[in-house]
């Protein structure tokens, strides 16, 4: 019942019926134990509503509220949402990739509070927070290393935010994350096999086989980088540190200085891009070898600049692939892993608290706020 009203409009008793197949009788016995749980409410009629309407119904998105984090090594971003997905609030911190422990714990902290101080919640309010981080993350949460976060080593990261934020508390790796809003909110929106590339400072990937995130046996799937051939850890300088990228450029901007100056046409700067893009298609062609993926998305920070990247990617790939992926830019740019640790989130609520046994369909229990 839960699934047939969140992320529709209200719908009346014998809308819910015909969606849930349930006869009206129990479908009104349903909507009366959701709503006197909190979940569902009557919606009253329009204005100007003429005779005696049907009654509508409502999942109350606004009855909670989520978290999804983003940590990199140089940025942690938090957004604020309803349990319908619904961004209210959004804040950055910035952050260094040598910081001790307690100073990126600290900014975590920060993140998430500005987004409740911004969109009106209590700490109280919230029941999930999913995080999107850098590193090989296990299942249980554990990060067992980072390339570009020196203090993500055999971390019980899970625990530690668990200390900090009474509520159900996920972690996951930032790349699958991305790869997940892409297929739920992005251009890969319905595909089943999805590679996506996230490209920026650092290098990564994320993949979505029969339209779930895939892992691996022990969470390392998709760690490309990993190989040195593909030389993915310094294919960023070539854009950060063409010759044509002024003195004193933030390391933020320079690739952006880069692509720029390749759209314009600047021959230092294209030069630039092809090696960029021969680096990038090496992991990129195994990918889509191995896999016969239905689409490969480029994101992450340098995407806003798909227009640059993609020919030159493309052409490479053409060169080796024996069936050509679609090939698109993402349109979720450096919001991707947040709204996707957000999605993330959805999908462990529908599981904890919206699954036929869960507590939601249990008149006499109260669902908890912490699990």
């Amino acid at each position: 019942m839960i699934k047939a009203l969140r992320g529709a409009g209200p719908a009346t008793l014998s809308m819910l019926a015909e969606r849930t197949g349930l006869s009206r009788p129990s479908t009104k016995d349903v909507v009366d134990d959701l709503t006197s749980l909190g979940w569902v409410e009557e919606v009253p009629p329009a204005a100007g509503t003429m005779g005696r309407p049907a009654r509508r119904y409502r999942f109350r998105a606004d009855g909670g509220h989520l978290v999804g984090v983003d940590i990199g090594a140089h940025n942690i971003r938090a957004a604020l949402a309803d349990l319908d997905g619904n961004v209210l609030a959004e804040t950055r911190q910035a952050a260094r990739p040598d910081a001790p422990l307690e100073e990126r714990l600290a900014a975590i902290k920060r993140a998430v509070m500005g987004c409740l101080d911004l969109g009106g919640p209590t700490m109280s309010d919230l029941w999930m927070v999913a995080v999107g981080t850098t590193g090989l993350v296990t299942p249980e949460g554990r990060i067992i290393m980072s390339a570009s976060i020196s203090a993500w080593k055999d971390l019980n990261l899970a625990g530690l935010l668990r200390e900090m934020f009474p509520c159900r508390v996920l972690i996951e790796n930032d790349s699958r994350l991305a790869a997940l809003a892409e297929t739920r909110r992005g251009v890969a929106r319905g595909a089943g096999d999805v590679v996506f590339l996230h490209i920026g400072r650092r290098m990564g990937t994320g993949l979505i086989l029969d339209g779930k995130l895939h892992r691996g046996f022990g969470a390392a799937a998709g760690e490309i980088v990993m190989l040195p051939e593909t030389r993915w850890v310094t294919a960023p300088d070539d854009l950060n540190g063409c010759a044509i990228v002024p003195k004193g450029t933030p390391i933020e901007d320079a690739a952006g200085f880069t692509l720029a100056a390749a759209r314009n046409g600047d021959p230092t700067a294209l030069d630039a891009v092809g090696r960029f893009t021969e680096k990038l298609a090496v992991g990129a062609a195994a990918a889509v070898l191995l896999l016969d993926p239905e689409i490969v998305v480029l994101g992450g920070g340098f995407s806003r600049s798909a227009d640059v990247l993609l020919p030159p990617l493309r052409h490479r790939l053409e060169r080796v692939c024996l069936r050509m992926p679609k090939l698109r830019g993402s349109t979720l740019g450096d919001e991707c892993v947040v709204l996707g640790a957000i999605d993330y989130a959805i999908d462990h609520l529908d599981q904890f608290f919206f699954a036929p046994d869960g507590p939601a369909l249990r008149p006499a229990v109260v669902p908890e706020r912490t699990v």
